[in-house]
């Protein structure tokens, strides 16, 4: 298969075995001989070998999101160039039950590795001493017994707010599941730049979502809005949530940015055909899966480095949602 493929066997190994990254060139150069020579891996014979099984799992809270369907596109992208196969579970949002029994499964070497994404530290699975396989966090519950690669979300929600504070706008209302890691986090941002400017942070401009989707951003704006002026600019902290507060404005006949500005998290696909196109927080994906992806196979090659921690960088994606007033 080497010489029909003209590499090395051990370039012929790397491919098949996948834990080794080889260029997507010279990986079809190989598949193409693999295919003309009929050739299936073994994979109960190389689990054997080598202990491994060539499939990771992957672990978000909240599947259907659309911020959770291109996170795993991503992963699932750049793993299969690595040769990996990857495992989709959903979590759920507050349960974790099924990261316990994910990382059961990797000790008992069903998959070589896992990437969790937890919502809070508090219900996590992977907890000071908990005996963990290869595992690597993604988000924002930080807990330094595991790999972590994340966005700072402390100084990406102070450049949202901090743009809506530019803008003109002083009553900024916080559309967020207030219990999560992730609003805690935003909503301290969101504080610092309020209170850089002079602003202080009123209780009363907080708006509470129980679920991460455009119906829980509607419901949390509609119900607020019943008894509350509409405020100056929102600052949503997903652009799923977002999303239902644009419907909720619509609903009383408020537009988006003539009479609220808006600025959303994420930069999911749809944000930019959002009416209007959504002011939003983004960052590269695809470095973001190949940050994650590489710390997991470090941590499979050698599970007793050090713990490492990545922040990938982010930036303010100006559509039209805010108006400079």
């Amino acid at each position: 298969m080497a010489k029909l493929a003209g590499v090395s066997p051990k370039t012929v190994s790397n491919v098949v075995n996948g834990q080794v990254p080889v260029s997507p060139h010279t990986r079809d150069r190989v598949e193409q001989a693999m295919d003309q020579l009929d050739y299936v891996p073994n994979l109960s014979a190389r689990g054997l070998r080598n202990g491994r099984t060539g499939v990771i799992a992957l672990a978000l809270p909240a599947l259907a999101t659309s911020y959770s369907a291109s996170m795993t596109s991503e992963i699932v992208a750049a793993a299969a160039e690595r040769g990996w196969n990857v495992q989709i579970e959903d979590t759920g949002v507050t349960d974790g039950r099924r990261e316990a029994m994910l990382l059961n499964r990797a000790r008992a070497h069903l998959v070589d590795g896992l990437i969790l994404n937890p919502v809070l530290l508090e219900t996590s699975a992977v907890q000071r001493g908990v005996s963990l396989p290869p595992v690597v966090l993604i988000g924002e519950v930080d807990q330094p017994i595991a790999d972590h690669v994340w966005i700072d979300n402390v100084a990406a929600a102070d450049a949202a707010t901090s743009r809506l504070v530019g803008a003109g706008h002083r009553r900024i209302a916080f559309l967020g599941r207030m219990r999560s890691a992730t609003a805690r986090l935003r909503q301290k941002g969101y504080r610092a730049a309020l209170r850089r400017a002079g602003i202080r942070p009123d209780p009363e401009l907080a708006v509470p979502c129980r679920i991460w989707n455009p119906d829980g951003g509607y419901t949390a704006m509609r119900t607020w809005l019943a008894d509350h002026e509409p405020p100056d600019a929102i600052f949503a902290s997903t652009d799923s949530l977002a999303l239902g507060a644009l419907h909720a404005l619509a609903d009383l006949g408020l537009t988006v940015p003539g009479d609220v500005s808006l600025v959303g998290y994420d930069d999911v696909p749809e944000a930019a055909h959002y009416t209007p196109p959504l002011t939003t927080v983004g960052f590269d994906r695809r470095l973001f899966a190949e940050t994650v992806l590489t710390l997991l196979a470090e941590r499979i090659a050698d599970p007793a480095r050090p713990i490492v921690s990545r922040t990938i960088p982010f930036r303010l994606v100006e559509r039209e949602s805010v108006r400079d007033r």
